[in-house]
């Protein structure tokens, strides 16, 4: 237990310590943006608890880059270390001192971005959507049991939570250009490359915990009638490019231990690249909240292609990680209806409408719309671990 208070229900506990960026409000000496970890409803500031040696130079920045760039033994120790602190007197005084209310602190971006890519490893997903476009035919296409089909996105159009979203304008068919009509939410967990590899070398399933240091929430904002427009024969561009949300804080792979499960059955067999020597599949309960309402909890669980079958494929032709490379799970879904992870799905396409407390609906977003996702883990002893939230309001 640790001696910093942790309500009830919370689920940043001593178990799970995520990382981000802070600064606080109020200004001061040292007070620039820096690594933290959160613990209850106060942040640590690594920093200052590493104050004069080279981990804390690195840890006083605007990113946590230049400490993931340590790799998994260094990770491992400030995780340790930190523990100790906050269940043990040791330190407890300097602790105390450099513990900062998440109220009285601004949250960053937790990672520059080295490059983004997003998957499409829901079938769930995948499958709903081959319906709704391709009736009658078989939903998914002749690849997507083979491998992890992904695309690149723009990293520099990743935004910390909060951010707010401007309504992208585009071509939505020939000669029609003017403002998204079917602007959408994607609710997806990232992954966050901590470790780089080599041009050339590939990473494989078994080194996936070598490389990737944490998870965050992802809302991949789509425009769908940009995007149906402009994605044959190349796949998304300007209808996915425009804004990508990430939520404030990293949890690291470490504390999920209790989160890892198998994964569903795969047919055919992956090739030989993409089997995985241990569980890499990860038990979290998405929530997605529309102007506060909740419209849809997904499975994480249920994602056909692992996180780490994801990094495989992503290297098997030899392409480097870099620090801070975000990976992203695309859109996550389950069977259910109320398990959809969009609202092109929880809508179908707008022939459904979202019904709200208000009385109104939504198919896609409006002016104005606010859209919170949030998720946990299971952690030790029955606990939940916490993601924290990512969030953002759309703007005309």
């Amino acid at each position: 237990m640790s001696w910093v208070p942790v309500p009830q229900g919370c689920g940043f506990t001593v178990d799970n310590l995520p990382y981000g960026v802070f600064e606080p409000r109020r200004g001061g000496s040292g007070s620039g943006p820096r690594v933290g970890v959160a613990v209850g409803e106060h942040v640590l500031d690594l920093a200052a608890m590493w104050a004069g040696t080279p981990l804390g130079a690195d840890l006083a920045t605007g990113s946590l880059n230049r400490f993931l760039r340590r790799g998994p033994g260094e990770w491992a120790y400030v995780r340790r270390e930190v523990r100790r602190m906050l269940t043990t007197d040791d330190r407890r005084g300097h602790c105390e001192r450099n513990l900062h209310p998440l109220a009285e602190v601004e949250l960053r971006l937790p990672v520059e971005v080295a490059d983004y890519v997003d998957f499409y490893a829901s079938e769930a997903h995948a499958t709903n959507l081959g319906r709704m476009f391709r009736p009658g035919s078989e939903p998914l296409l002749p690849n997507w049991r083979h491998l992890p089909v992904g695309y690149h996105g723009r990293a520099g159009t990743v935004v910390p939570s909060g951010t707010t979203v401007r309504r992208p304008e585009g071509q939505r068919a020939a000669g029609d250009f003017g403002p998204s009509r079917k602007l959408d939410i994607e609710a997806e967990v990232g992954f966050v490359v901590g470790a780089p590899s080599a041009l050339g070398t590939k990473v494989g399933t078994g080194d996936f915990a070598g490389h990737v240091f944490g998870v965050v929430l992802v809302n991949d904002w789509s425009a769908r009638d940009i995007q149906a427009w402009e994605y044959q024969p190349l796949g998304p561009f300007l209808g996915k490019s425009f804004a990508t949300s990430v939520s404030p804080w990293v949890v690291p792979l470490a504390t999920l231990e209790h989160a890892r499960v198998p994964g569903p059955a795969q047919s055919p067999e992956p090739l030989p690249y993409l089997a995985e020597k241990q569980p890499w599949h990860l038990d979290l309960e998405l929530e997605i909240r529309l102007n506060g309402h909740p419209v849809s909890r997904p499975p994480f669980r249920d994602t056909y292609w692992s996180p780490a079958q994801m990094l495989a494929h992503l290297t098997v032709n030899g392409a480097s990680l870099r620090t801070g490379d975000l990976y992203a799970s695309g859109t996550v879904s389950g069977r259910a209806a109320d398990q959809r992870g969009s609202l092109i799905e929880l809508s179908w396409n707008g022939a459904e409408p979202v019904r709200l407390p208000d009385g109104s609906s939504r198919a896609f977003l409006q002016d104005g719309d606010t859209v919170t996702i949030s998720a946990t883990a299971p952690g030790p002893d029955g606990s939940r671990i916490g993601f924290g939230e990512v969030t953002g309001t759309v703007s005309g």
